[in-house]
């Protein structure tokens, strides 16, 4: 079974909407790993949006699975993970007036920077990923930098409104797993994932991982958080 990471993001968000100190994105972490989510993500914006400092060195403490950090492909914030150690750092391009990322990193075109950005994290001991599109030139050129995994961004499939972009977004995926884990990297996924698109993507074997976020929040206000999460857990089973 594919393992799921949840995004928690949104409960800070939540939190920063009002400036208090609820709901708490660390109470949200332990609800997370106790409904047998397989790993937290977070990510630490240049604008501290959501996620602040202080929730990540104590999402570090108390985190008991794995810790995904994503982060833009940045000389400080690298410092800032080799200071937190994150069990896997995911690198994503990042826009201060974006609502979320909005694409993949474009690896082939900024190959050099990021390469330097993954060197500093690797030689510090912590495994990277990049976030990208399914585009068979961006995955050689994540193998050509050397990271542990790539994450395949899913928003075109998880946004297509008739069955045949639908279909043509889902073969786009499944040839970029494919070539991914042929290459020896690693295969996670996500971006706007649902409880209604998912199910689908479990059929593509190379897929090891889903990391989801919004759905789950939104499902959670309804539900629970915890009922939530073993929902979708349900679905990738």
């Amino acid at each position: 079974m594919a393992r799921l990471g949840v995004n928690i993001d949104h409960v800070a968000t939540l939190r920063q909407a009002r400036g208090g100190t609820d709901p708490d994105p660390l109470a949200a972490a332990v609800l997370v790993e106790l409904a047998g989510a397989d790993g937290l993500v977070v990510h630490l914006r240049e604008d501290r949006r959501h996620i602040q400092d202080r929730d990540l060195h104590l999402l570090r403490e108390i985190s008991r699975t794995k810790l995904d950090l994503e982060m833009a492909a940045d000389v400080d914030m690298a410092k800032i993970a080799l200071n937190i150690k994150p069990d896997l750092v995911t690198l994503v391009p990042e826009k201060r007036q974006e609502l979320t990322t909005e694409g993949g990193l474009d690896i082939v075109g900024e190959r050099e920077r990021i390469q330097h950005i993954v060197n500093v994290l690797r030689n510090g001991g912590i495994p990277v990923c990049v976030f990208t599109d399914p585009d068979l030139n961006q995955i050689k050129a994540a193998h050509k930098i050397a990271v542990d995994f790539v994450e395949l961004h899913t928003g075109r499939y998880a946004n297509a409104t008739r069955s045949k972009e639908a279909d043509t977004e889902f073969e786009a995926i499944s040839l970029a797993a494919k070539l991914a884990y042929k290459l020896g990297i690693g295969v996670n996924a996500g971006h706007g994932l649902n409880y209604r698109n998912i199910k689908r993507l479990t059929h593509i074997p190379e897929i090891v991982e889903y990391n989801i976020g919004h759905s789950i929040i939104a499902r959670a206000v309804l539900v629970g958080l915890v009922q939530a999460v073993k929902e979708m857990k349900t679905l990738l089973d």
